[in-house]
């Protein structure tokens, strides 16, 4: 299968009527759809019809409760049978979802409850101090919800549940309507609220989950993104249950022995993980050890995938590991595709050429080996709406007939597409996106430091890592002590994966004659 013909843009539109989770619904069977390993090796399960009756609970809760279609719900929550369930029930009561990573701190949930104008926060009960540290300030705000343990001043999510019926009438959606309000950093200002509808899901389905990771109706399916994050909805929750496959969830911190012990013992078929993942698997010592002999499909997506770790897995394990290319605006666009001709380096073709190009700084398709944006056509069914709330970076994100990615790259004659790098600032480490600006916006709160900026780092495992260069203020010493102190700083101020590995101090930054500073002068420091 190097391309694909049955799809068209007729066969990704969904119908008027529309609701992410009818997909779900249709595979209601005793079939296991979630099973859960925790690191100490303790098993949970359950089926469709299981999930299924309660997430009706909940959707019942919710509606009881005062929630009403189109009304904004910010999720924070681990891995956790709960996880699905909430979104489920979230979606088919008709409200739209605002994922929240368990790494956001007071400051980044704030701006998501405003600017989303978020009435309803479900979170795991561990997560409520860091959420209560500003709940007052969230403007729109009418409902807490917690569960596993109680929390004062937050609602029981198993008491609001407990009994309600376990059918519920779907809230009747539109493929049109919001279903998903996702914030991705930018590299300046605070994070962009991406909008989807609930035709994005339709689409999505029919092109990721079916064209790259391959899934078929029972495969035992491991994508190892984490709750929070879009990719977890493309992967482990949508593309797995709306194909009516059994979601592998594990519970553990990653290990790559461990990894690979489950992709063996758990007979997996699918595999959807990061570079870093796969890079660290490749690493181990003896990989004799390990057969994966039912692995039929493995992709990665975030950044490049390396040739070394593509031949291991190739003459270890006789299975080829496929790139491929997406952002949170959209579904996964670029990829190799199972049977495709894996040139090692680049990210596959498009899924659907014609709506894929790479254009100029105004919009125009550049010829074959010319470096330029990849960029997606408008009318692309599994694009987003807009930024939320947000008209110029919407405005600004489009050129021509295109939404312009922020993304280099090239394609050779046989329109396979090669990686460049980032147009703007964005740093990608370990699969994370981080914008530079949340990073500088901590380190400036520190009381030692005058002035600061934020860059990728190369690095052989996280493909990147983060870099600060820092200008400190006068009579302040540099040292050690300082570095870990601003490291522990910005952990506390963002999410912990966005800290600075690197800091160098310096004693100016290179500035325009406006007065931004030269990222991309320090970044060639890094090269």
């Amino acid at each position: 299968m190097v391309e694909n013909k049955s799809i068209t843009l007729k066969s990704l539109i969904a119908p008027t009527k529309y609701n992410i989770i009818d997909e779900i619904e249709k595979h209601k069977s005793s079939k296991i759809a979630l099973k859960f390993i925790s690191q100490n090796g303790d098993r949970k399960e359950i089926s469709y019809e299981e999930f299924i009756a309660r997430g009706n609970k909940l959707a019942n809760a919710l509606k009881k409760l005062g929630l009403k279609k189109g009304d904004r719900v910010f999720i924070m929550v681990p891995r956790m049978i709960e996880t699905y369930i909430i979104y489920f029930a979230c979606w088919k009561a008709g409200l739209v979802i605002i994922p929240g990573s368990e790494l956001l701190r007071a400051q980044d949930i704030l701006f998501r409850l405003n600017n989303g104008k978020v009435k309803a926060i479900i979170s795991y009960f561990s997560f409520c101090e860091e959420i209560d540290k500003i709940t007052n300030e969230a403007t729109n705000l009418q409902y807490k919800i917690t569960f596993s343990e109680s929390v004062p001043g937050w609602k029981q999510m198993e008491e609001l549940a407990e009994n309600e019926s376990e059918i519920f009438k779907k809230v009747e959606t539109s493929r049109d309507d919001y279903a998903l309000i996702t914030y991705t950093s930018g590299t300046t200002g605070q994070p962009k609220g991406v909008v989807h509808v609930h035709g994005w899901a339709y689409a999505h389905l029919r092109i990721a989950a079916t064209q790259w990771l391959d899934i078929h109706e029972g495969d035992i399916v491991w994508a190892t993104a984490g709750p929070g994050w879009q990719k977890w909805v493309w992967s482990p929750f949508l593309s797995v249950l709306g194909m009516g496959a059994t979601g592998l969830v594990y519970l553990g911190r990653f290990n790559p022995e461990t990894y690979l012990k489950i992709l063996d013992q758990e007979k997996v078929n699918v595999l959807c993980c990061t570079p870093t993942e796969y890079r660290l698997m490749a690493k181990v010592h003896d990989l004799s050890k390990y057969h994966l002999s039912h692995l039929q499909s493995a992709v990665s997506a975030g950044e490049a995938l390396n040739r070394e770790v593509i031949d291991i897995f190739q003459n270890q394990f006789n299975i080829m590991v496929r790139d491929g290319y997406g952002q949170t605006e959209s579904t996964l666009v670029i990829g190799t595709v199972k049977g495709m001709e894996i040139r090692p380096g680049s990210m596959g073709k498009p899924i659907m050429p014609e709506f894929v190009e790479i254009v100029d700084e105004d919009g125009k398709p550049v010829k074959v080996g010319e470096k330029g944006n990849i960029a997606l056509r408008k009318d692309f069914p599994a694009l987003f709406v807009k930024y939320y709330e947000d008209l110029e970076r919407t405005e600004k994100a489009f050129k021509g007939n295109y939404f312009v990615t922020g993304d280099l790259a090239y394609k050779d004659e046989d329109n396979y597409y090669w990686f460049v790098g980032r147009s703007d600032d964005m740093i990608i480490s370990s699969g994370y996106t981080i914008g530079p600006f949340e990073v500088e916006d901590a380190l400036m709160k520190h009381q030692f430091v005058k002035e600061c900026a934020v860059v990728a780092h190369p690095d052989p495992i996280r493909g990147n890592v983060v870099k600060a260069f820092v200008v400190l203020k006068d009579g302040i010493e540099a040292g050690k002590h300082l570095v870990r102190e601003l490291q522990d700083h910005v952990k506390q101020l963002t999410a912990p994966y966005k800290y600075p590995r690197l800091v160098e101090f310096v004693q100016s930054l290179p500035k325009t004659d406006s007065g931004k500073i030269r990222r991309v002068e320090l970044r060639s420091q890094n090269s």
